[in-house]
């Protein structure tokens, strides 16, 4: 097959959506299937098209910017003239241009499909709020011109203001999650490059980003320091120059002055770099306080290398905790939810141990990329018969 997929930001940009594209793109051209990404040149100095993974990546120059969203002139032009040489548009969503590429794939005859990631709930503020309209109106137009939606989980479905909307139209697939066991030697590098000692350590993986209520993981410390006095914190993931987030990282740099010798900036880590990561930290915690966070495929990346998870309470990202059991739920935006449930945790580690085919079996990648293949190629059929 011939798969079109079209997303706002690929890489260089390191985020959860872009790193399931970015799988599912590989997995699909590891298994034959021809793939062309469509994204923004956010940046740029990135080229117009290269060849990443496989998968052919097409970027639409973005003279202009928004807050966090590149401007694209020509993008519709392009979605068309790349729909046709495509079997199926499958877009990902939020995107602001959505809509058009699904008009630019019915147009060309195709079926148009979506994933949707998670709702869009930018920072306070007019222009803000007028955005997140305009991109629900624009995601709205979309469900009404596709064929099929993918959600992460039922859950996730069933509380999205879009998705009750579309409700015949979806169908659940798990997300594509890889992630290597580390070694020994790499824990035991990782612990000596960022001066991490014997007393327990805690982790974020994400960007610095307001939703992901990074403050409440800190404002949690005072008293788990009070009971773990040796206790560490690593965050790894974009931390400097996070588009539309200058502002908190300023917050976050303020509340953090009482603990600098305790938090470790560690950057963005790939491959075996974050799988020693994840070996080297107690517990993954997963603070988001919004939908905007949808499900946290690092959550299952740090149960794969043995390590649980402290997740707040919101719809998707608490499936992978309710799933395995492999950790606990605290309240959303509540510090000291967050700081029992981490002592619950750190406390009694073997409670919250599964092994790591327990995970796989769970969370299954070769059936993931199976589900899609079927779903691609019964929509295909349905437009075919049509």
């Amino acid at each position: 097959m011939r798969v079109l997929m079209s997303l706002t930001y690929y890489r260089p940009n390191v985020s959860g959506l872009t790193i399931y594209v970015e799988r599912l793109a590989a997995k699909l051209v590891e298994r034959g299937h021809q793939v062309t990404v469509l994204a923004a040149q956010h940046d740029p100095t990135l080229p117009v098209e290269e060849v990443i993974d496989g998968a052919t990546v097409v970027r639409v120059p973005a003279p202009v910017s928004v807050g966090k969203a590149p401007l694209m002139p020509r993008f519709a032009d392009t979605a068309y003239r790349l729909a046709k040489n495509h079997d199926i548009v499958h877009l990902h969503l939020p995107q602001l241009e959505a809509s058009l590429a699904a008009g630019a794939g019915k147009k060309a005859g195709k079926p148009v499909m979506f994933t949707y990631h998670c709702d869009l709930q930018l920072p306070a503020g007019l222009i803000n709020r007028a955005f997140d309209a305009g991109v629900y109106a624009a995601n709205y137009t979309t469900g009404t011109l596709s064929n099929g939606i993918v959600a992460y989980t039922q859950d996730y479905a069933d509380h999205s203001p879009l998705l009750r909307q579309f409700r015949e139209k979806i169908t659940v697939i798990k997300p594509p999650v890889i992630q290597d066991p580390p070694t020994a030697e790499e824990i035991a590098a990782f612990k000596e490059r960022f001066g991490l000692g014997n007393g327990p350590v805690l982790g974020f993986a994400s960007r610095l980003a307001t939703e992901k209520g990074i403050e409440y993981g800190i404002q949690a410390l005072p008293s788990l320091i009070e009971r773990f006095p040796d206790i560490q914190v690593v965050f790894a993931g974009p931390y400097q120059n996070v588009v539309g987030e200058a502002e908190y990282r300023d917050r976050i740099e303020e509340l953090l002055r009482p603990y600098q010798d305790r938090w470790v900036f560690a950057g963005t880590l790939k491959g075996r770099e974050l799988g020693a990561f994840y070996g080297a930290i107690d517990l993954l915690l997963m603070t988001s306080i919004n939908s905007t966070e949808s499900f946290g495929l690092v959550q299952v990346e740090a149960m794969l290398c043995g390590t649980p998870v402290v997740a707040t309470n919101l719809p998707g990202v608490r499936q992978s905790v309710t799933m395995t059991g492999m950790g606990e739920i605290a309240h959303i935006a509540n510090s000291v939810s967050l700081a029992e449930k981490i002592e619950k945790v750190l406390s009694d580690p073997q409670a919250y141990f599964r092994s790591r085919q327990e995970i796989e079996a769970i969370f299954d990648l070769d059936q993931t990329i199976a589900d899609y293949e079927s779903l691609y190629r019964h929509l295909i059929a349905e437009k075919g018969s049509s």
